[in-house]
């Protein structure tokens, strides 16, 4: 390979002309196969005659990056790199650690770690003892670059998942771990060495090289995690210490509280290291969580979890004034103590103990270790403590800031989602809320007489005439959070029926601009609330949420929303008391949605309207006004496939709501339904498009002309998938009752096809979807069969003679129901189902598939017709029956060596009755009583049933009539075939046909 030609085709790509670049990119590709390409990308980018151009190294690296991931690894489709390359590429990359410029640094040190993840250790063992021997010569640059080559390594050893991978990492964890935490220790001392004398102002300081410590300390530390989390197993299981934790958590815990002092006076002075400072205490923070959660009983041991919780604790509850503002670190300390108080392993066990037995078992040592973590915890939290950090929480935590009000005010919405749908480990207040939940939860009885007292203080304080935005205002909208968040335990202290009679409800009363923030409060205690509404006071509660929902304030109408969603779909929900509430509902609704600009605001209007929709029982007289905004809101989602799958569900339980009114509708849903049906449209919205089709079908009062235009889709979208067949299914069935003969006669051609695809590609459960579609068709147009499925017969006899179905139960229902299909056919359409038998092509296919031992087809479905009965349904036993009467009056002699069997089904069928069958299926005084003004699809699907030929046939004339054939084909074969039959199986031969 050229190196030159490689260097010149790296500089065109990199060209602003397209005739160059695109050439130059192009020809770059075709050289990823070639062998020496990656050496000459290498050579390109350790060049030190280029170091000046970086953007051609860094595309190289690049480059070199991508061909090594496509091609390394030995794949069919692929040219490997070969052998000798590879050697040549790991020595050139180990020789190159000193890459002056990060981004090319960084992308090396992922390329090497993808190389290790194929040869480490079979074909690079010596990979971490060349880099610990290059660390130990190497300059503070160097050191950084093997740093991050040593993480990211380690992070793509980690992330492998087979048995024999993770204790490759086990042995790499057991012999670098000593290594590496000496590095770590070494670099802390160094960097609170140098922030000393950053501190004093005193000569001697390197910025660039102290940053650089600084960095390769934080990989240093990622590297200690990636160690202790993935390197060993879980103490959680095996109880056995994990000795590292002891070393390693204590030490990172003094490490933030050094760094901490140095984070007021560097804020102003030295705003570099006041990053690195936040930055390294959060890392170490966030560190100390992920080991706990990993090993929880090697950090609840008392040299760990004690130090730990204290810090914690003193941060949270007596914080340095210059640390109040330092929100991630009082996050990080909300989570750890969170993650502790609410770890299952700390939790009591009650686990009894065998006498005699010397032996401790696991369980009773997981026993012993959670009951020395809860007398640590006991001591770190005494009730005193408790209460202490509950008030925190609520009255410095909870608290609004003067910030939140003024984002509030300036955009609600926005206000809104940052504070009630961002990540709750992501922001200070819905982190400070949830530690409270799990303190609340595990000190109820404690806590709920303190937070009612806090609620009555702040009630006082700040009592419902109050307009003031100060203090009082605040902490009252804070507590009112601390009531609505923990309603359950809360409900034994406060009866919530005298708080909203008393109170709330007094204060929706007072419509001043600054009370939305009570408002909005109000709003979230009465969707939290739910189970403790009595019915008495239902009624005012949803005239409160209406009422919320029409409010001005976005924020406020959102809290609303998402309440009256959760009644809404409450099972205790009183419909009579709301229905007079729904015109007004519905334009509060309406409106928040045409107000809404974010994406979440649009689905929680959608999703409400949508529950809205499922509990009016009368939504007729709305329909124009729903029609209208889906509309509007259709033709404002083009492009938004998420908030397109709200819709389609809501637009659903519009269709299913109207019932067979839908119709009114149709100029809106059925343009959006052909467009969604379009083989172009999303991959995403397929599913919901196919349910919205089948509520469509299910629910048409007749069928239209673009309806019948729509099925023709189905081909293309079963051509692209299958995992949607039940729908698909539904789909075809309702098309057929629905449009009879005038679909068929239009779509019976897309319908073949369509059953074709599906019998010859689907699996076992897509069959059974499929197959009483088609057991449908022989039953209404047994004439037409040929044209529909002529060509899936073949297969469904396949099936049936396909053997091996004794050790798997549903290809067993797959045969028996393929086999009564068949047998329908048999009994329906007796010369197209002969004709196709004898079809000497068929006959061979068999044969040379090895499924057929007869020369008979025929025979061989009667063979199956006998083996499967026992497993149908009582309409398919007596369709057994009737196909195997029929087959007594061919001349076949091999019919007479099954007589005895033949006769044993029928009898049995006869006697047995119709026993599946019920009253309502079978009466037609029943059928008649159900009848409705428009004919629902269940009453049309009962009425095929009904009408189904075979419920009109006599097994039992059958029998007797394909006897007496019987006898006069065979003669005295046939009478020595049944002087063989045994005596009780003539008898009741007798009784089934009434013979003396």
């Amino acid at each position: 390979m050229d190196l030159h030609m490689v260097l010149c085709m790296l500089t065109d790509a990199l060209s602003a002309e397209m005739n160059l670049r695109k050439p130059a990119e192009a020809a770059l590709t075709q050289f990823e196969t070639r062998q020496g390409f990656c050496s000459c990308l290498m050579e390109v980018i350790a060049a030190k005659d280029l170091s000046s151009q970086t953007d051609v190294r860094l595309l190289a690296s690049v480059y070199l990056k991508n061909c090594v991931v496509r091609h390394w690894r030995n794949r069919r489709d692929s040219l490997p790199i070969g052998a000798d390359e590879k050697v040549h590429l790991r020595q050139k990359l180990l020789m190159h650690l000193g890459e002056e410029n990060y981004q090319i640094a960084l992308t090396l040190s992922i390329l090497i770690s993808k190389i290790a993840r194929v040869d480490y250790p079979r074909e690079w063992s010596d990979l971490f003892s060349s880099l610990a021997q290059k660390l130990q010569s190497a300059d503070v640059l160097t050191s950084h670059r093997i740093f991050m080559v040593l993480f990211r390594t380690l992070k793509e050893l980690s992330s492998k998942r087979l048995t024999h991978d993770q204790k490759v990492f086990a042995e790499i964890a057991s012999q670098f771990f000593e290594y590496s935490w000496q590095l770590w220790q070494i670099d802390v001392q160094n960097i609170l060495h140098g922030f000393s004398v950053l501190a004093q102002n005193a000569p001697g300081f390197h910025q660039d090289d102290a940053i650089l410590t600084c960095e390769r300390w934080v990989l240093c530390s990622k590297i200690i995690r990636q160690l202790i989390i993935s390197g060993f197993p879980s103490d959680a299981k095996s109880v056995q210490e994990v000795l590292p934790v002891k070393k390693v958590c204590p030490s990172m815990l003094i490490a933030v509280q050094s760094f901490l002092q140095y984070y007021g006076s560097f804020q102003e002075t030295h705003p570099k290291f006041w990053e690195f400072l936040k930055q390294g205490c959060t890392k170490l923070m966030k560190i100390l969580i992920a080991i706990q959660q990993k090993h929880p009983y090697s950090f609840g041991d008392q040299c760990v979890l004690q130090p730990a919780v204290e810090f914690c604790l003193n941060r949270l509850i007596n914080p340095e004034p210059e640390l109040l503002s330092f929100e991630e670190l009082l996050i990080q300390c909300m989570s750890l103590v969170k993650a502790i108080l609410e770890c299952k392993e700390y939790k009591p066990s009650i686990v009894g103990h065998v006498m005699e037995n010397k032996e401790v078992t696991l369980q009773e040592m997981k026993k012993n270790a959670s009951s020395s973590v809860a007398g640590i915890l006991a001591s770190l939290l005494p009730n005193e403590r408790v209460v202490l950090l509950c008030n925190i929480l609520i009255r410095r935590y909870f608290v609004l800031t003067v910030a939140d009000v003024e984002d509030w005010f300036q955009n609600a919405e926005s206000f809104y989602h940052e504070q009630d749908f961002l990540l709750w480990s992501e922001r200070l207040r819905p982190c400070a809320e949830a530690l409270y939940i799990v303190l609340f939860e595990k000190h109820s009885q404690l806590l709920g007489p303190v937070v009612v007292s806090i609620l009555k203080e702040a009630m006082s304080a700040c009592p419902s005439s109050t307009t003031d935005l100060g203090q009082q205002m605040l902490l009252k909208d804070a507590v009112y959070s601390a009531a609505a968040y923990v309603y359950y335990e809360l409900s034994n202290y406060l009866n919530f029926g005298d708080w909203f009679n008393g109170a709330l409800s007094t204060e929706l009363m007072n419509n001043h601009l600054n009370m939305r923030i009570i408002h909005r409060k109000v709003a979230l205690i009465l969707g939290q609330w739910i189970s403790e509404i009595k019915e008495d006071i239902r009624r005012p509660v949803y005239c409160a949420l209406v009422k919320l929902l029409q409010e001005d304030d976005l924020c406020v109408r959102l809290t609303a929303a998402r309440s009256l969603y959760f009644h809404l779909e409450d099972a205790s929900f009183l419909e009579q008391e709301f229905i007079d509430l729904v015109p007004a509902c519905w334009e509060a609704c309406f409106k928040l949605a045409e107000d809404a600009q974010e994406f979440d605001s649009k689905v929680q209007a959608i999703n409400t309207i949508s529950a809205l929709i499922n509990r009016t029982s009368e939504i007729v007289p709305y329909a124009i006004k729903l029609v209208q905004f889906f509309q509007k809101a259709w033709d404002e989602s083009s492009g938004e496939s998420l908030l397109q799958i709200q819709l389609l569900v809501a637009l659903k339980n519009f269709v299913v709501a109207l019932g067979y009114q839908s119709s009114i509708c149709y100029g809106m849903l059925l343009p959006i339904l052909q467009s969604l049906l379009n083989i172009n449209s999303p991959d995403e919205l397929l599913e919901d498009s196919m349910q919205l089709w089948e509520a469509t079908i299910s629910h048409a009062s007749s069928i239209t002309p673009q309806l019948l235009c729509c099925f023709t889709c189905l081909v293309e979208i079963l051509e692209r998938s299958l995992d949607h067949l039940e729908v698909a299914a539904s789909i075809i069935e309702g098309h057929i009752i629905l449009g009879g003969t005038e679909f068929l006669n239009i779509q019976g051609p897309t319908l073949a096809k369509v059953l074709e695809l599906v019998v010859f590609n689907a699996n076992n459960k897509g069959l059974l979807s499929i197959l009483p579609i088609v057991d449908m068709l022989v039953q209404c147009v047994p004439a037409e069969l040929p044209q529909l499925i002529g060509n899936i017969v073949p297969k469904l006899i396949f099936i049936c003679l396909d053997g091996g179905d004794d050790r798997y139960p549903s290809k067993t229902v797959l045969k028996t129901a393929a086999a009564a299909i068949l047998a329908r056919i048999w009994v329906m359409n007796t010369n197209f189902l002969a004709q196709l038998m004898s079809d000497p092509l068929l006959l061979r296919n068999f044969h040379t598939a090895g499924i057929l031992t007869e020369e008979n087809i025929l025979l061989c479905l009667v063979d199956v017709w006998l083996d499967k009965v026992d497993n149908a349904i009582s309409l398919h036993k007596k369709i057994f029956g009737l196909a195997l009467s029929i087959i007594l009056k061919l001349t076949l002699p091999q019919i007479l060596e099954r007589l005895d069997q033949i006769l044993g089904v029928c009898t049995s069928t006869i006697l047995g009755g119709n026993e599946d069958s019920t009253e309502e299926e079978s009466s037609p005084g029943s059928m008649q009583s159900s009848k409705m003004e428009i004919p629902s699809k269940e009453y049309r699907r009962r009425q095929i049933k009904f009408l189904d030929p075979i419920n009109h046939i006599s097994l039992e004339n059958s029998l007797r009539e394909s006897l007496d054939t019987c006898a006069r084909l065979h003669g005295e074969s046939f009478n020595a075939a049944m002087s063989q039959m045994h005596p009780a199986a003539l008898a009741q031969l007798k009784q089934a046909l009434n013979m003396a």
